[in-house]
């Protein structure tokens, strides 16, 4: 198994890996029917260490009838078939392991599928009933309980509750098809610690904790009272608003509960949280020695495209990581969110700022979550027809997260681009004729192509790094720049032979960022040794063209 150069000890890994984000179901399909699947992501392992990731986490492949994409779990302990099976899981990993890639998987503890067995059985025992103790069942309001027992309202629209036909309501925080579990019950708690070793025995190296704010509710799940009307209120997922079935106090309890079954298997298994809360100080306390190792940074995947925006989220997100002493973590997409291409502007201007703030996010101290396809510079498909769209949010809302999650192009001229073998069946979201240019084979070798940049941008990240640079803040030096340019400097590894400017030498790395209207001299900042757009366009070498961004080796004086 590698060892990052920036964490220096196996253990460490997570500090300053980069992750690559396998959606599996649009990842490759190994069977030829349509979905990606596990077999297809083992095909595909030798690209994901050729691009130069140390790590994947896998969206959830376990039993569900799939009404969230996988996120509506029915049996924690198995593989969906449409996905393989545990015979398939255990033969990814192996191979993953073998070259130097880890493998995190996601946990899905909020919620089960309402096809899971204690939902089933809870459904069929009586009001009171031990089964039902498992979720959140309560009595509705009103003169006949015809009233929900609060004013929660879903993630996904509408109200948060659902009745069953004896009068009581259960919580749903999203989608009816998948009700909240009671984490205040012990056997609930129980069963997912076993769950978590059951998949560490497995090789696991770590898990991506979905909602991980979310499992505990206020005592006596009491309104929302913000004196919103029922169906006008914006319920976020992951949003600064105070609310009484987020980020309670008690959550910790459960990562205090689960640190120690990590920390007993070797090699530094490791959990990141999907987790969001009021101020930087309360997100800070799901990271820590007894809790968890990383929580998403979505400050970044939000920043707005300019300078000042950019400056403020990473000085916020260092002075957070300097709080908790663990590295903070990057991310521009995933699979909930408009991909970065379309989110910074239409068409060429996009992709030219994706290329820049991608140059940017890799130039940073900690680790880095790359979303499948971001490395070809994948738009979001904006036009998919509605009969075809799954998202269960666009039932509800007419909001649709299925743009982002069309399954990757790798080869050839038409749909599905390679997506599964040949005379398969067609990919289950259509990719756009569009994409044919931006295929893997397409791309691969053409020295100006987005995946190109990526793969060199991985490898010289990898050389350049420091030792313990991961888990050092102050190793981000802000330098004097024009009015809309960011530039810092990090502390480099001695520069290999034909990477420095003096093979060898203490050296630093310069990254810039070009936000402004106007070109600017890029040439006091070193030796160039990358920039995000291809040399053909950028005119003048000793100019940084707007919107983009360039990386910048040079020797440390004194």
């Amino acid at each position: 198994m590698s060892v990052s150069p920036a964490s220096g000890r196996p253990e460490d890994w997570w500090k300053a890996a980069v992750v690559y984000q396998v959606y599996v179901r649009s990842f490759a399909d190994g069977d030829g029917d349509g979905t990606g699947d596990l077999a297809g992501v083992r095909d595909r392992l030798p690209y994901l260490r050729d691009l130069g990731v140390d790590a994947l986490w896998l969206t959830p492949f376990y039993r569900s009838p799939m009404v969230d994409g996988g996120y509506d779990v029915a049996d924690y302990r198995d593989v969906d078939p449409s996905f393989g099976t545990l015979a398939d899981f255990d033969a990814m990993i192996g191979d993953a392991h073998a070259l130097g890639l880890r493998i995190i998987v996601d946990i899905v503890p909020n919620h089960t599928s309402d096809t899971h067995p204690w939902f089933v059985a809870a459904l069929a025992s009586p009001p009171g009933s031990a089964e039902r103790d498992r979720y959140l069942f309560r009595d509705g309001r009103g003169a006949d309980g015809e009233l929900p027992p609060n004013d929660w309202e879903s993630i996904f629209g509408g109200p948060a509750w659902t009745r069953l036909p004896d009068g009581q309501w259960y919580l749903h925080l999203f989608d009816p098809a998948q009700p909240d579990l009671n984490w205040r019950h012990p056997e609930v708690r129980a069963e997912f610690e076993d769950v978590l070793r059951f998949w560490l025995d497995r090789g696991v190296d770590g898990f991506r904790i979905d909602v991980a704010h979310g499992m505990i509710k206020a005592d006596g799940l009491p309104d929302v009272g913000d004196g919103v009307p029922a169906g006008q209120r914006q319920v976020e997922l992951l949003g600064r608003a105070r609310l009484p079935y987020f980020d309670q106090d008690e959550v910790h309890d459960i990562y205090r509960a689960w640190r120690p079954i990590l920390d007993s298997y070797p090699g530094g298994r490791m959990a990141v949280a999907e987790a969001w809360a009021e101020t930087p100080q309360r997100l800070a306390r799901y990271v820590g020695p007894d809790e968890l190792h990383q929580a998403f940074n979505f400050d970044f995947l939000d920043a707005s495209w300019s300078a000042d925006s950019f400056r403020k989220v990473v000085d916020t997100a260092l002075a957070e990581s300097a709080i908790v002493g663990a590295p903070t973590t990057w991310v521009l997409s995933n699979h909930d969110k408009q991909r970065h291409v379309t989110r910074y502007g239409d068409g060429a201007l996009g992709l030219r700022r994706a290329r820049a703030a991608a140059l940017l996010m890799l130039a940073l101290p900690g680790s880095v979550y790359l979303y499948q396809g971001e490395e070809l510079g994948l738009p979001e498909v904006l036009d998919l027809p509605d009969e075809l769209r799954q998202d269960p949010a666009f039932r509800r809302t007419g909001e649709s997260r299925d743009g982002c999650r069309v399954p990757l192009p790798w080869s050839g001229d038409v749909p599905p681009y390679g997506f599964g073998p040949a005379g398969g069946a067609p990919a289950w979201l259509p990719a756009p004729p569009t994409w044919r240019a931006l295929s893997v084979a397409a791309q691969t070798g053409d020295p100006d192509s987005t995946l190109e940049l990526y793969r060199t941008a991985l490898r010289l990240r990898r050389a350049h790094a420091p030792a313990g640079a991961a888990t050092d803040p102050g190793q981000v030096t802000w330098l004097e720049s024009e009015p809309g340019v960011l530039a810092f400097s990090r502390p480099a590894a001695a520069a290999p032979p034909g990477e420095g400017p003096v093979d060898g030498a203490r050296a630093e790395l310069v990254c810039v960022v070009n936000f402004g209207s106007a070109p600017v001299d890029a040439g006091y900042y070193g030796t160039p040794i990358l920039r995000s757009q291809p040399s053909t366009a950028t005119g003048d070498q000793a100019e940084l063209p707007t919107d983009t961004a360039g990386w910048f080796i040079r020797p440390v004086t004194g």
